[in-house]
């Protein structure tokens, strides 16, 4: 008699590689039954942007690609997660399901509600761990509190047992007796079609496992030596960018974690980039102990900070015409590639909620929708701590001088001049802040400032003494 196929549903792991619910299912011995299922009402408030949609149309068409090469295929289906799979049990006669966990809010419960369900049947209902270094209720201080202070976070996490070693990927995958039916990619409507405004990512990306392998080998090979030095120069190719990868599990972090010491274990680099896989793994703990994240201010005392809820400012801050060249250069790199440099990522926040006064919770909200690598945990915590309301928070005085920032990171210009081609004819000397260039030096440039590009939105000082009072208006309050 044949054994009764098992299902493995990816959600955020779309990989063969290091897979731990595609590797169990396939050490079974029995049939496997690759499934993903387009849930859009399971992420309650936070369904993917459109930037995501787009990356998850390519991300799914190369993982069907992969599973075709094991003899298998990627079975489609949209719908309420739940009722979908109870419809695939009952098609396939499926002992069960197996999945990878995720952790954020809406998805802890639907899986909860999901495994008790399957458990008091009689099937299956195997979770692992595939999105994170290590769980998160494991690390602990000393009086049993999670972590809010992410050196001493980081400490503890590396003190203890490393990672395990990446499981490898499934040659063969033994298939069912007959596939259930699949949905058409193109019916999930991801893409964009009028306009089409994603040539920039499709110039900028390639979705998949072998995409993101291939970017981590060459972060490895070309970048990770000189990476602690370099980071933070948007002007250079200094960064890994497998943020996106690592967001829909193309690559896990046990593999990066790994690949980076075996390739440069000891360096400052290595070391830096593996603080950074640190970084997001804190971020993830911290929304699975901290579910309201994305909404409310850790910080108690900055949900009533007289914020100024402009919208005319916000649009001018999402359109990259704040005046401000290398706040400009970051949004409109954005929005051509769904992208943005770390370091740039933190002026314009910096910009938006204390240049602008704007709530943390717009800039939060634009990144979502825009950003291909927009993630829960990474974006609420990133913002927050920007914001200074957060776990670890940068101190709230602390105002990046948008002016200065560009000279430091970006010393020749080259960044700003791509992304601002208007003041590309501008001297370094001037392009930070166009408005103090004299009047001969912006005509020989062609800039014409309130015309080709913009006045800056807030003066910097004005700007900067506005928010230190907002401040000190809170801590009196307190």
């Amino acid at each position: 008699m044949a054994l009764a196929p098992l299902i493995v549903w990816f959600r955020q792991d779309l990989r063969l590689t290091d897979n731990p619910a595609l590797a169990a299912a396939a050490a079974d011995g029995r049939p496997v039954v690759p499934v993903f299922i387009f849930d859009e009402t399971a992420e309650g408030d936070w369904a993917p942007g459109g930037a995501s949609r787009w990356w998850l149309y390519h991300s799914l068409a190369a993982l069907a690609r992969d599973l075709e090469k094991c003899g298998s295929r990627l079975v489609l289906r949209r719908g309420p997660s739940a009722a979908v799979l109870d419809s695939l049990i009952a098609e396939t006669g499926a002992a069960g399901v197996h999945w990878n966990r995720r952790y954020e809010p809406a998805a802890i419960a639907r899986d909860g509600a999901i495994k008790k369900s399957f458990e008091g049947r009689g099937l299956v209902a195997k979770s692992f761990n595939a999105a994170l270094l290590f769980e998160p209720w494991t690390i602990r201080n000393k009086a049993g509190e999670p972590y809010r202070v992410f050196t001493q976070f980081w400490k503890t996490c590396l003190a203890g047992a490393e990672p395990p070693l990446p499981v490898k990927a499934p040659s063969k995958l033994a298939a069912p007796a007959s596939w259930p039916k699949s949905d058409a990619l193109e019916g999930f409507a991801l893409l964009p079609t009028r306009p089409d405004w994603a040539a920039g990512l499709r110039e900028s990306w390639t979705p998949g496992e072998a995409g993101a392998n291939a970017r981590l080998d060459t972060f490895l090979s070309d970048a990770i030596e000189t990476y602690a030095g370099d980071r933070d120069r948007p002007d250079l190719p200094a960064t890994s960018r497998l943020s996106a990868h690592l967001h829909f599990g193309e690559i896990g972090p046990r593999q990066c974690f790994h690949a980076a010491r075996a390739r440069a274990n000891g360096t400052k680099g290595c070391e830096r980039f593996l603080a950074e896989i640190g970084w997001r793994e804190f971020s993830h703990h911290l929304l699975y102990q901290r579910p309201d994240l994305p909404e409310q201010a850790l910080r108690a005392e900055f949900r009533d900070f007289p914020w100024n809820d402009d919208a005319k400012r916000l649009q001018a801050w999402q359109r990259g015409r704040t005046g401000y060249p290398i706040v400009d250069a970051g949004m409109r790199e954005l929005w051509r590639t769904g992208w943005m440099h770390n370091r740039v990522r933190m002026i314009v926040a910096s910009f938006l909620v204390k240049h602008l006064l704007l709530p943390w919770q717009r800039g939060q909200d634009w990144f979502w929708d825009t950003l291909v690598d927009a993630d829960l945990a990474n974006n609420a915590a990133s913002w927050q701590w920007v914001a200074g309301c957060g776990a670890d928070a940068a101190p709230y005085f602390r105002i990046f001088n948008p002016i200065l920032q560009g000279a430091k990171f970006d010393p020749d210009g080259a960044y700003v001049r791509r992304w601002v081609p208007e003041l590309a004819k501008l001297p370094t000397e001037y392009l930070f802040a166009p408005w103090d260039a004299p009047a001969d030096v912006l005509a020989k440039a062609g800039v014409v400032l309130g015309k080709s590009y913009p006045e800056p939105l807030v003066d910097h000082a004005a700007a900067r003494a506005r928010a230190l009072a907002a401040f000190k208006s809170l801590r009196e309050a307190a």
